[in-house]
């Protein structure tokens, strides 16, 4: 169980609890520091172990906005690897993890809880590489709960007897933390003991959608908490609505957000070379600057571009997502 702590253990900064300080007494790699250039285009020794390369989309927009998204960012790893490379989207986050643990597919970006998801199911079979760095160099992001400007709906008091769309079980901002947060201020999330009901909306931006269409009173979903509110943030499901043409901020309302959450890690599997998951790691961290359209692309936004992690910066993650396991099994 998780006790006496909060969720201002989960950004990774200098105001971290011992214990997580500890395991940031290393010396990531960043972006902004990485003197090396863009990979040279070649198939590497590797690939007579990894002869395709297959890449798991997590679910949450709809497939073609998603596939074209990552269209030129597909093309660039095959130009770059000589590999064949593919894309597997998945119709929710739960068919990446299934995926990892079957083996099919090498990588795959997934949220916090998507990575300690995938790192229980396969018993430490998956590795986290690295993980985006937001606009003033921190990774971390927030979870936001949103309803209609013209709900009347000004706090998350007001939110009792109201309905809550959550994004995805496997989701870290659209489920897992909210949960997490709302029960430690003394708000039932399970039942009608706070809000008349909850459910999925099917992703993040489905979720979204279904409160612009008052199919639910409110939903949460990840912003990076930084830039302009108006725009939908610098980086996050909403800046990314607003840049599609299917969101107008001022059709909507933030009544609470969450403490800063580590960001989700670019995630392989601990079988494959280490030769290839360097490759990995040095194609990201020149990427920004290298090719700043598709990097934008695949990150919804801009940032300060990537940094390595460990395991260890998402050790309270996996502890919650067992606390929550726990519970359900306990409901059921």
């Amino acid at each position: 169980m998780i006790t006496r702590r909060t969720l201002a253990g989960l950004v990774v900064s200098t105001a971290l609890a011992p214990a997580l300080a500890r395991a940031q007494a290393w010396n990531p790699r960043r972006t902004e520091t990485f003197t090396e250039g863009f990979p040279a285009a070649g198939r590497r020794p590797w690939a007579a172990e990894v002869p395709q390369l297959r890449v798991g989309l997590l679910g949450g927009e709809n497939e073609a906005d998603r596939m074209g998204r990552f269209g030129a960012y597909r093309e660039l790893l095959e130009r770059t690897f000589g590999v064949p490379t593919r894309l597997f989207p998945a119709s929710d986050y739960a068919g990446v993890l299934q995926a990892f643990s079957a083996k099919q597919i090498e990588v795959a970006a997934l949220g916090p809880s998507g990575y300690a998801g995938a790192w229980l199911d396969t018993n430490g079979g998956v590795e986290p590489l690295l993980t985006a760095q937001e606009a003033d160099g921190s990774i971390s992001y927030v979870a936001v709960m949103i309803v209609r400007a013209d709900s009347g709906i000004a706090s998350l008091e007001q939110m009792r007897g109201k309905s809550l769309a959550w994004a995805d079980p496997n989701s870290t901002s659209g489920y897992l933390i909210p949960r997490f947060a709302l029960r430690r201020q003394g708000i039932a999330v399970d039942g009608t003991g706070f809000f008349s009901r909850t459910g999925f909306g099917g992703g993040h931006e489905q979720a979204v959608v279904a409160v612009l269409q008052r199919q639910y009173d409110a939903a949460v979903t990840w912003a990076s908490g930084q830039g302009d509110v108006n725009q939908g943030y610098s980086r996050g499901n909403l800046r990314a609505m607003v840049d599609k043409g299917m969101l107008d901020m001022r059709q909507m309302r933030i009544i609470w957000t969450s403490e800063p959450i580590v960001n989700g890690p670019h995630t392989a599997r601990t079988d494959l070379p280490a030769a290839f998951k360097e490759d990995w790691r040095r194609f990201h961290l020149t990427l920004p600057k290298a090719h700043p359209d598709i990097y934008r692309q695949v990150e919804r936004g801009a940032g300060t571009g990537y940094r390595e992690v460990r395991h260890q910066d998402y050790e309270l993650i996996v502890e919650i997502r067992r606390e929550e396991m726990a519970a359900r099994r306990r409901r059921s």
